[in-house]
């Protein structure tokens, strides 16, 4: 959600602050700001404004080379200047950036307001500057120590960069339960909430672990826990560059990342089709034919969009390998006292790997000796650390809020996972080929959606004018019609509802109206005679119908047509997706959105 950054070395640190906080705009945020130590003052600039206005904000060739950066998503406190990080004690000696919710803030203000300390802001975040100003006032010998001793006192999710002006040579670090890497560089270290800030300097990183501090200078770093036992963490190499994050000739990340998929679904599927044998082979699940076989249900975890893809997941499952398998949203089974069987495999699903429900889910599926595997799009991430085997879905670096490419790759791994258990168990090998071959096909077949872009963004703008929308689908549509629902809702702030296609009579039909579009998920399948008899309720109602098919429908049975490319049934909602995608982007440039950064949300949510 909310964007750290954080340098100590050699050269000016404002330009490198600036830089990383604008490579994490696409998080969501509602204010943004920084601090630098000059001969031993601080200096802090922060308002309720965007990147690029806190960059005229800064005083032209502001000096120091150590400082700490921050884009704030509001959770204590409304989006105000005040309330903008960094936060500082009275004394401005200290600074500190937090990403988190630090749970008992309140009893720890009023403690600190006894004393006679005065807050000048809303924010949790402001606590710990105090509590850590004071140690250091106390008794603590280092800024390691005196962040330390206030942690122990802390309830709740942190990943904090804390900057001493009295010790200007350090960064102090730590994390629990919201993401921090180190990026490590020739004199100089870098620390960011996400490596995207990271990759213009450094690819060499560090992901520090829930539990541990990290003491930076220029020329080196060191880790332990808040018990003060020392660490070893061995840098890795991240392969990404900063080109992965730039425009292009796009107007935005979403357009872009929806026009990558071609060639990030052909990324996720190289090397792990097995044509000989009708089968796909996940190395990262470490599950041989005997152990895939122990399997007697799937059961798919996530939040939002990772959420819908595990439905489109469990279909599948239980489709080829007959396998019981349903989908989860995480956010419910963390606070569920689930029933966990040695034999279920549960899936972890998420593009950043640091969803804080996800990752919480994972832990108590964990705690209970549950068999965890984890689909995410980060390397080195928590919910990959947590489940240490799963697939990596090869999607590319995403930086709008929207997911489009991330999805699509989610849909494709879960269908690869669906056919290795199949495979294993009666699904044939003449019906494993037919799978391989169409899954191989997809990229050129969402290459054929594209193509039609036009056509689409016609219809959106037709309907553009539509203030809600019903997404409808039956069985293998109705995952698919969620999807498209939520990004419609997600960018364009159009109210848009998913219902099952057999649900719309028993409830949902009353709202049908001249006023309401009902967006139609037709498969050419063998239930395409009951969603004809769909669009015809809602006609005989007046409702309009943009029928989304690979059909040959009735002359005038739907008041608009999108039309795609048939592959084989079982995978038709994973190419159904791509033209929901195309019809919300539209929808939402004809009225004007910030697509990229909708409002409300962030892009990796590490928050409850």
């Amino acid at each position: 959600m909310c964007g750290i950054v954080g340098y100590v070395g050699r050269r000016r640190a404002t330009p490198v602050l600036l830089e990383g906080l604008h490579r994490l705009e696409y998080r969501g945020y509602d204010s943004a700001g920084l601090a630098v130590v000059h001969r031993g003052r601080l200096r802090v600039t922060k308002a309720a404004v965007r990147v690029d206005e806190l960059r005229d904000l800064v005083e032209d060739n502001q000096p120091g080379a150590i400082g700490i950066a921050h884009t704030r998503w509001a959770t204590h406190g409304e989006p105000t200047d005040n309330n903008a990080h960094p936060h500082t004690d009275a004394t401005k000696r200290v600074a500190v950036v937090h990403n988190g919710i630090i749970e008992n803030a309140g009893r720890l203000r009023e403690r600190l307001t006894e004393q006679g300390v005065t807050f000048t802001s809303d924010t949790d975040t402001e606590v710990l500057a105090h509590l850590i100003a004071a140690a250091l006032r106390r008794d603590a010998t280092s800024l390691e120590d005196a962040v330390r001793s206030t942690l122990r006192e802390v309830n709740g999710a942190y990943g904090i960069v804390v900057l001493d002006a009295q010790n200007p040579e350090q960064l102090v670090v730590a994390r629990n339960g919201s993401p921090i890497v180190l990026g490590i560089g020739d004199g100089e270290m870098f620390v960011a909430s996400d490596v995207a800030a990271l990759v213009r300097y450094t690819q060499r990183v560090v992901y520090l672990d829930d539990g541990e501090l990290a003491t930076l200078t220029a020329d080196d770093f060191v880790t332990s826990t808040l018990q003060a036992h020392r660490t070893a963490k061995t840098p890795m190499t991240v392969d990404l560059a900063d080109a992965d994050y730039d425009l292009g000739s796009y107007s935005n990340f979403m357009h872009k990342e929806i026009w990558e998929q071609p060639e990030s679904v052909r990324r996720t599927l190289l090397g792990r089709l097995d044509e000989r044998f009708g089968t796909a082979r996940l190395g990262g699940i470490n599950m041989n034919a005997r152990a895939l076989r122990a399997i007697r249900r799937v059961k798919f975890i996530g939040c939002g969009s990772a959420y819908y893809a595990g439905q489109i997941g469990a279909n599948l499952v239980e489709e080829w390998s007959r396998l019981p398998a349903d989908a989860e949203p995480a956010s419910e089974l963390r606070y569920r006292n689930p029933v966990v069987e040695e034999d279920t495999l549960y899936v972890a699903v998420s593009q950043s790997g640091e969803t804080a429900d996800t990752l919480a889910a994972v832990q108590e599926l964990r705690r209970k000796g549950g068999q965890v595997i984890g689909a995410v799009n980060t390397v080195g991430s928590a919910i990959a650390r947590e489940c240490g085997s799963g697939v990596f879905l090869h999607a590319g670096p995403e930086v709008s809020v929207a997911s489009t490419k991330a999805y699509t790759n989610m849909t494709v791994c879960f269908a690869m996972l669906a056919l290795s258990l199949a495979r294993v168990r009666d699904l044939s090998v003449s019906d494993g080929s037919r799978i391989v071959s169409a899954l191989d096909s997809l990229p050129q077949r969402i290459s054929e959606v594209l193509a039609t872009e036009s056509a689409i963004s016609d219809v959106a703008k037709e309907h553009g004018g539509a203030s809600r929308m019903f997404f409808i689908g039956r069985v293998r549509g109705w995952p698919v019609a969620r999807e498209g629902a939520q990004k419609l809702k997600e960018i364009s702030y159009v109210h848009a509802e998913a219902y099952q296609a057999g649900e719309l009579k028993h409830g949902p039909l009353a709202l049908i109206d001249a006023d309401m579009p009902s967006v139609v998920i037709v498969p050419d399948d063998e239930l395409l005679s009951k969603n004809i008899g769909t669009i015809e309720q809602i006609k005989a109602r007046g409702g309009p119908v943009i029928a989304v098919t690979n059909a040959s429908l009735p002359e005038g049975l739907a008041d608009s047509v999108i039309e795609v490319p048939h592959s084989e049934p079982e995978l038709d909602p994973i190419l159904f997706t791509v033209p929901l995608q195309i019809f919300a982007y539209h929808l939402a440039h004809h009225l004007g959105r910030d697509i990229d950064k909708p409002r409300n949300l962030a892009k990796s949510v590490t928050v409850e």
